[in-house]
């Protein structure tokens, strides 16, 4: 079993990769279906828009978010494919860690001429 941080390297690597093959200016749903494709092919357990409970301090469901893209049941990334990343692109992923008891998270954005990868650690 990879550590965390081996299996964010690959994350990484294979949105480089995908970055550098399809480049920007497609829809989210794109980057999404070809980070799970590329991760299944590496042997990596991969799901998309996997439903993660949100609870209350007690335990008590609040509700559900779906995740774009849950790596080895303990990644959770979420996707965008906008121009730059912005401070609530940031605090939705937080929220979704903290609501959803998730430590590791990664935030990759597609929609920028240059690649935007940033890690988050509860």
């Amino acid at each position: 079993m990879l550590d965390i941080l081996q299996l964010c390297d690959i994350v990484r690597q294979t949105s480089f990769e995908i970055h550098c093959y399809l480049k920007h200016g497609h829809f989210e749903k794109v980057y999404e279906r070809a980070l799970v494709h590329r991760l299944r092919k590496l042997g990596i357990v991969v799901d998309a828009q996997v439903p993660l409970q949100v609870l209350d301090e007690d335990g008590f469901p609040l509700g559900d978010y779906n995740t774009d893209v849950f790596v080895d049941n303990r990644l959770v990334v979420e996707i965008k494919a906008v121009h730059t990343l912005i401070e609530k692109h940031t605090a939705l992923i937080l929220g979704y860690l903290r609501a959803a008891k998730q430590q590791h998270g990664m935030l990759i954005n597609f929609g920028s001429p240059r690649l935007q990868v940033r890690k988050f650690i509860l």
